[in-house]
């Protein structure tokens, strides 16, 4: 066992877990396709296959764990209710399934959640409750009301029959796709990492199962090394941004996973907007981690066969049009130029001539003549254009110092 580090503890679960819980959820939940990726292959130099849970009905994984978990209460429990704290795609899964089997159900989630996220899960049927900074704010309010309400807590990771749910992932993966050599998983929590490890390991103990996290919330990176590290800040990959993991999963991940890798705001931007600009869908910040890992990474990858799990799709409208705003700005292909002129009649025209001779579109034009550090008769103009790459930006802006102008590229932090 090629894996982080031994532990003298018992599993929590084990493949005959994952086994039964593929049985209890049967069809209720979708047979996500795994398909290979042909242009991220070319891309990174592996033989990339990417796992589409985002096409779940609730658009991620978390279905599976949460289905597991209901379909094991009693009548009790089931009349009296359940409750959960999560980011959203756990709050979503639960709420569907538990519409679906008549169970009511209460979920918390941080204030901040994505609108997106708190309305669908509203729309699932599910009361829903606003509390605290982050997702360990929620979870303790969670708990707070589950003695209050005598309602049934169920736990968005740390649970034996949750990361079995969640392992049937690796199951459909494997089967669909047999010559995968390495799994490449998203940790918030480790509930999925847990229960694909267990599978993979089981199936081909060779199997190469790494794990990744946002930069901002190492949890489980620093608790497997003993470190103490800051969670915190506002990711993309709000579906991971967890601050404690839990005590199962890091018993499984101790003991299973080969390395866990962290991966920087820029590059689960760029992971987001390269599965919709090649792929044509839709995954989040967490969904697109592991794709985040790979280009960051990428030597340690080469030559693998490499299965990719889009764990989740519910990212706000608009923030995902930033994150493709931003992409198209960091290529070269939009850009804002700061340009000094002189206060005289012709002088824009003179620029426009030259975006005209190099075919560069210009979106938007702003003057700034009295915010300046400019003599009175100094004009600073800032030009939002599209071009068609990083190439086209260049010839431009050398175009623009030729003719005797002061340019200057405002960039992105």
């Amino acid at each position: 066992m090629n894996a982080l580090a031994e532990t003298a503890l018992p599993l929590p679960i084990d493949y005959a877990d994952v086994l039964a819980a593929r049985v209890a959820i049967g069809d209720a939940v979708i047979r996500t396709p795994c398909l290979y990726s042909r242009t991220l292959s070319e891309m990174t130099g592996a033989d990339v296959w990417l796992k589409f849970e985002n096409l779940q009905f609730t658009a991620a994984y978390k279905e599976r764990g949460a289905l597991n978990k209901l379909l094991s209460l009693t009548e009790d429990q089931r009349l009296r209710g359940v409750i959960a704290a999560s980011a959203g795609n756990h709050a979503q899964g639960l709420a569907y399934h538990a519409k679906r089997l008549g169970i009511p159900t209460t979920i918390v989630m941080p204030r901040h959640a994505p609108a997106v996220k708190v309305r669908q899960t509203e729309g699932h049927g599910a009361t829903v409750i606003l509390h605290g900074e982050s997702f360990d704010d929620a979870a303790a309010h969670a708990h707070k009301l589950t003695v209050e309400r005598d309602l049934t807590y169920v736990p968005p990771f740390d649970d034996a029959l949750i990361m079995a749910g969640q392992g049937t992932v690796a199951l459909e993966m494997l089967e669909d796709v047999p010559q995968l050599d390495t799994l490449i998983v998203p940790i918030g929590g480790g509930g999925l990492i847990s229960g694909m490890a267990t599978v993979a390991k089981a199936v081909k103990p060779e199997m190469m199962v790494v794990g990744v996290e946002a930069e901002l919330y190492p949890s489980m990176y620093a608790k497997l090394r003993g470190q103490t590290m800051p969670c915190d800040g506002d990711t993309l990959a709000e579906g991971i941004a967890v601050k404690v993991p839990g005590e199962l999963t890091f018993r499984v991940v101790q003991a299973l996973v080969d390395d866990v890798l962290l991966v920087g705001e820029r590059d689960l931007e760029r992971a987001v907007s390269l599965l919709l600009t090649i792929e044509k869908t839709v995954v989040e910040g967490a969904g697109a981690a592991g794709l985040a890992a790979l280009l960051a990474h990428g030597q340690a990858f080469r030559g693998r066969k490499v299965g990719l799990v889009l764990c989740g799709g519910n990212i706000d409208t608009r923030l995902l049009a930033n994150v493709l705003l931003r992409d198209l700005a960091r290529s070269g292909r939009l850009a804002r130029l700061r340009i000094r002129l002189k206060d005289r009649p012709g002088q824009l025209f003179e620029v426009a001539r030259v975006f005209d001779r190099l075919q560069v579109n210009i979106l938007e034009v702003y003057h700034q003549r009295v915010f300046t550090t400019l003599p009175a008769k100094g004009l600073i103009t800032e030009i939002e254009c599209e071009t068609r790459d990083r190439d086209h930006l260049d010839r431009l802006i050398e175009a623009l110092r030729a003719s005797g102008y002061d340019v200057r590229q405002v960039e992105l932090d």
